[in-house]
């Protein structure tokens, strides 16, 4: 059984409808220093991130303390939005949030499963930096819920989750937060 300890990146210096790829604010930064301090003595585990920059910089402070270099993992990444077009985009995530998957196209299905066979395959205890969508398709996954959303992890938290015989289990929810996503 491996324990999988997923970190929603610390606040980005933009929202998902105003950069398509933000790093961290400053506030950013102190959540991912404070992160690192908490899951430190932990480790070290293998560590893998989102390649998006607001993910690689939250696990940058983790990785520096352990001395090691995150995988880049793709299938952990944000949700892919349709449309590059930021307006648009963020109207679309808007539109798709208060959804259950069942009512969501085939695109979005294939991501979800490919973020589910990712943390599957990890059969080591392992920290995975990613984002609010993906952390929610994890907890969803282990708790057999349908909502896209069914929690609201904060910048910064950590969700712990065991790959146990081919299937997630929620072992605990991170932070929650009333927040935007960004």
């Amino acid at each position: 059984m491996a324990t999988l300890l997923l970190v929603r990146h610390g606040k980005a210096a933009a929202g998902f409808g105003a950069h398509l790829d933000p790093g961290l604010d400053d506030l950013g930064r102190r959540q991912a220093a404070a992160t690192a301090r908490v899951l430190a003595p932990h480790g070290p585990l293998q560590i893998y991130s989102s390649p998006l920059a607001r993910a690689r910089e939250t696990a940058s402070p983790l990785t520096e303390r352990w001395g090691s270099e995150p995988i880049i993992e793709p299938r952990v990444s944000e949700i892919p939005a349709p449309t590059d077009d930021l307006r648009e985009r963020s109207a679309w995530l808007a539109t798709v949030m208060p959804e259950r998957w069942e009512n969501l196209d085939q695109r979005l299905h294939l991501w979800r499963q490919a973020l589910l066979d990712c943390l599957l395959d990890m059969q080591d205890d392992s920290v995975v930096f990613c984002h609010f969508i993906a952390i929610n398709v994890a907890v969803g996954a282990a708790t057999r819920d349908d909502r896209m959303i069914c929690f609201r992890p904060d910048n910064g938290s950590v969700t712990r989750l065991a790959n146990h015989d081919g299937n997630l289990r929620l072992i605990e929810l991170g932070r929650e937060a009333e927040t935007h996503v960004n």
